[in-house]
Parts: C-alpha cells; structure tokens; sequence
C-alpha cells in the first residue's frame, strides 16, 4: 500500500475544503447577484410599461395600429427599452424594434400568457429577432374593466452579464488568492507539526537498531509532546529489558560453554534448539549449523535418537549410556528430562551428556590392575608355596634338590618382592606427582645416560648385547635425577630383554626446541599396533608368557610414564612388528625450564 506524507495528508483535505467551500459562497453570490439584477431590470421595465400605458390610454385598438407603432420605435429608442403592444388576440400592432405586420402572434409567449390570464407576466429567453438574451416583463392593460391589450417590454442582459462576468472574474481573482493563502499556511503548519513527527521516526529507527543513548526531543504541542515523553519512556524500559535479556543470555552462555558436559536441547519434532560448546565438540559440529536442524541430520546415533524419542513420548526423566564409534569409542551418559517454557509447559527434551570414556577406562584398568596383581601375586607364591610343602612332607631330600628348590623360593621370593617394590613406587609416584614434594635440581642428561647404562651392562652382556649412547654436550633438564635414572633404566631394560641376541640398543639425547628428547631404540620383536595404546597402564603386557619368562614384573613402563609426567613431560613410543620399538621421552630443556613454575 502507498503511504503518503503528512504534509500530503493535511494539505490536500485543507485545500478541498477551502476551495469547495469558495466555490460555494462564489457560487451563491453570483447566482444571488444575477436573480438582484434580473428583479431590478425587470420591476424597472414594469415601471416603464405602466409609463407607457398611460400614454397611450384609448389607443389600443388596430386602427390606431400606425400611431401605436411609432411610439413605440421613438420611445423605445429613447428609453432603450423595447417596447411591444400586442392585442388580446395575440396580434401585435406596435414593436420598437420590427414592423409589426411581419411579427407573429405572440399569444403563445410565456410572458404573454401570463398578462392575458392577468398577471404581470416575465420571462427570459434568448431573442431569434435581436440575437440576444432578453428580459421579458408583459403587463395586462384593462379599459372599461375589459383586457385592452398586454405592454410588454423588454431589455438585453449582455450589459448585466458584461457587469456580472468582471464581479466573476474578481471573485475567482479572489478565491485563487484565498486558496494559495491557505495552501501556503496549510503547508506552513503541516511542515510545522511534521517535523516533531520526522524525528519521531527517525528517533525509533534508531531505538529499532538498539541506539537507546538519545531520546526523542520534546515538542511544545500537548498531544505531540506526550507522543514523545511515550516513546523515551518506552525507548528506555525496552533498553533495560533488552540489557537483562543479553546479561542473562550471556550468563546462560557462559555457564553451557564452561561445562564439560554436553548439552543439548531439542523440541517435540526433534529439531535442535541449541547446544553447547562440549556437545558441539563431541558431534563435530558447529551451534550455528546445528541450531532448527533435525537432530537425526546434526547426530547420527541411532541410541541416542532412541532415547530423545523416548523422553519426548514419555516425559519421564532418566539416564541411558551410549556410545560413540569415531577414531576414538567414546561414552557417554546421557541424562534426559523435559523442556519447559515459563508457563511449564512442554515444549521439548534436554539432553546432558557426560563424557565418561576416561572413566570406563579406569574402571577397566582398575578391574585388569586387580586381577594382574592378583594373578602376578598368586604365581611366585604359589611356587614358594608348592616348593616349601615339598620340602616339608620330604624328609629325605638330597642336598642338590634342596639347593634347587630353596633357589627357586629364594627367586620366587625375590619377584615378588621386586613387585611389591613397583607398587610401592607407583603409589609413591602417585602421590608426589599430586603434591609437587620432589625436589628438582639441574641434571646432566650425558651423565644421566651414563648411569643408566652403567646398571644394564651386566644384562646386556650376558645376552650379548650392545648399549650405544650419545648425549649432546651441555644438554640439562631440570628434574629428580634419581627418579630420571630410574625412568632410564626401565626402558634400558625392556630394550635389552626384548631384543635380538647380538644386537644393539641405542640410547641417545638431543635438543629439539625447547624440549630436550631422550630415545632408547630396540630392534627386537616390536609391539603390534593394537596394543601400543595401553602399554603404559599398570601390569598390561603384550605377552605374558614371554614377559613372565624374562622376569617382568609389569609396571615399569607405568612407572616411566609416572616419572615423566611429574617432569612435566611426555614419553611417546613407535614400533612394528618384527622391526623393534622406540622410546622418545620428552622433556623441557633447562635453559627454558628454570623459572617456570611446575604444573
């Protein structure tokens, strides 16, 4: 629809109304003015008939037809009226303007018809014989009580409508002018009042975009200036309302991208409302593509679709625990309750989903932490055990076989102390890694690796086997250099009992950034791929036979892992089978690690 201004709106009613109501008075003055003038000409030309009657009293008969017709043309002339004289028959028998033979009856004019039915008779019409509209006035003439004849007389009205046609023309002169003074203050005073109004209109786009600093000007108009006290007051309450609701969105956001949980929240047809930053990161999609999509799109999880449809045809909360396929298995505990609006009603399901992957792991490992203890416990006591009942019930054994079997126990009984030490260094890893209470100092990595190599020499000379080391000089960490030593000697000695008879281990350190990197290099069997993810948990082994038969114990390299994160730290490993392993600790440098606080 097209809008018009106001300027349009009040100045075009203005200017009809004036101009009809100009036209109207215009119209009844002049049509006031032309019935005056017509009364005047014609109670003028009555006056002149009676003059004329009393003239030509006794005349009114055809015989004085000749007389009758020259006092009308002299007297016509000097009065410049026309005068005409017609008998009751309608015959005419003087005429200041023709002869009368040559007229035709004029019993049938409308003027005529009036004086012989006797009335003062007028009329006015357009005259064939002068070419002019004319005034007509017929005045009835009685001798000895009997109609003599009709005296009409008449006039031309060019000379009123000459006289009427200048007041006309001052009068439109006038109206144009009233019309353009009322069109100029109409305009003055729509401009006036729209002004107030256009910045109205501008002040509420600018409400409309959020610009709330200015307020609308007052005007000195009542109405307008309660219009404007309206608007700021709205301007200034939708400000405040609006500054809640971001306060309180951006309160909501922050809480839903601080927690860790996934959160998602969807409506009865199962289109996503929103989620957080977590859910985000676990669905690998971003909250802005996700946001009205169907969540069968966003997530492909049948379980998960299950338990939304379920929550949404139930309306009972509950908790369920689904997995995720990906690269990396993940679990999650969903908790699902309803989604209400502020009246409470229904209008959805919020879904919160906990990632607990690193938990069912520690549950596993824990579960296969017992069961490896239990199992690497039961073995050597179980020897010493069967071994000491042997010797027991038989009284008469030989010195050689009791050597043997008190050098079993002995050894049986060595491993399993040997175990109870690791756990003992675990437990104490574990809790000076959580309290920070190891006391660090600047320790040489060169003869650090000298050290460690020093201990597994005896080992890898009795398998045949060369331990190469190479150290860059200067090259430090800030650490425990005992806790190191021991990190080095585990995996020194992993190497030498898993690899080849008459190969080399190597051991070597370099700097690489800012970290310093230590790697102990194997060629023996390798680890197969599969396994290298949980190599490091407590008593995990990738042969138990083959670890058992070369006197393992199981959490060594749970205790590298230990050591190296309470340096701040990271040990990586690489392997194929059949191709050997390799150990890379990673470590921060000392020039770079001095002066920073530990984690």
């Amino acid at each position: 629809m097209a809008h018009r201004t106001l300027l349009t709106k009040i100045l075009l009613p203005f200017l009809a109304i004036i101009l009809i109501a100009l036209i109207g008075a215009a119209w009844e003055a002049t049509t006031s003015m032309r019935r005056f003038h017509r009364q005047e000409i014609a109670a003028s030309l009555e006056v002149r008939a009676r003059e004329f009657q009393h003239q030509l009293s006794g005349k009114f008969d055809k015989k004085f037809a000749p007389e009758v017709d020259a006092f009308c043309k002299d007297w016509g002339a000097l009065s410049e009226t026309r005068l005409t004289v017609i008998l009751p028959a309608g015959e005419v028998i003087g005429d200041t303007e023709e002869i009368p033979a040559r007229m035709d009856n004029h019993a049938d004019r409308p003027e005529v018809k009036e004086a012989l039915a006797g009335r003062v008779g007028a009329a006015i019409r357009y005259s064939h014989t002068l070419h002019s509209d004319r005034i007509y006035v017929a005045l009835p003439v009685y001798e000895s009580g009997a109609l003599a004849c009709v005296m009409r007389t008449s006039a031309s009205l060019e000379s009123v409508d000459r006289a009427l046609g200048e007041v006309y023309a001052r009068i439109a002169l006038g109206s144009a002018i009233a019309a353009l003074l009322a069109a100029l203050v109409s305009a003055a005073l729509a401009r006036k009042y729209a002004r107030p109004l256009r910045e109205m209109v501008k002040g509420t786009a600018r409400f409309a975009r959020g610009q709330f600093d200015q307020r609308l000007a007052v005007p000195d108009s009542m109405e307008l200036a309660e219009l404007a006290t309206g608007l700021n007051s709205m301007a200034l309450q939708l400000h405040d309302r609006i500054q809640t609701v971001h306060r309180q969105r951006n309160e909501l956001d922050a809480v839903l991208s601080s927690m860790t949980e996934g959160v998602v929240a969807v409506d009865g047809a199962e289109r996503i409302i929103s989620l957080n930053r977590a859910a985000s990161h676990l669905f690998g999609v971003t909250p802005e593509a996700a946001r009205g999509r169907d969540l069968r799109e966003v997530i492909r999880n049948p379980r998960l679709q299950e338990i939304v449809k379920r929550m949404l045809a139930s309306h009972e909360p509950f908790e369920d625990e689904i997995v995720l396929g990906g690269a990396v298995e993940r679990h999650l505990l969903a908790s699902l309750s309803g989604l209400r609006d502020e009246s409470g009603r229904e209008m959805g399901a919020l879904l919160v989903l906990q990632d607990v992957t690193e938990l069912r792991r520690l549950e596993r490992a824990r579960s296969d932490f017992v069961a490896n203890v239990s199992h690497e416990i039961r073995t050597p006591v179980t020897s010493i055990k069967g071994y000491a009942e042997t010797l027991l019930n038989e009284s008469n054994t030989d010195p050689e076989t009791l050597t043997r079997f008190l050098e079993i126990i002995a050894r049986q009984a060595d491993r399993l102390s040997a175990l109870v030490d690791d756990i003992l260094s675990l437990a104490a890893l574990e809790r000076s890694e959580a309290a920070k209470d190891v006391p660090f100092e600047r320790v040489g990595l060169q003869g650090l690796i000298e050290a460690a190599v020093h201990v597994c020499t005896p080992q890898a000379t009795v398998k045949n086997t060369a331990i190469a080391a190479n150290c860059e000089a200067d090259l430090a960490v800030m650490g425990n250099s005992t806790l190191l030593e021991q990190a080095l000697v585990n995996l020194l000695d992993n190497a030498v009992k898993y690899s080849n008879p008459d190969s080399t281990v190597t051991i070597e350190a370099n700097r690489a950034g800012q970290d310093a990197q230590i790697r102990v290099r194997d060629f023996g069997q390798g680890i197969a791929s599969d396994h290298l993810p949980r190599i490091f948990e407590r008593f995990y082994r990738v042969d138990r036979a083959r670890s058992r038969t070369l006197g393992g114990t199981g959490p060594g390299l749970a205790i590298v892992k230990h050591i190296v994160s309470l340096h701040d730290g990271r040990i990586t490993v690489e392997s194929a089978l059949g191709k050997g392993s390799c150990f890379t600790i990673h470590l921060p440098a000392a020039d770079w690690a001095e002066g920073r606080p530990r984690r």
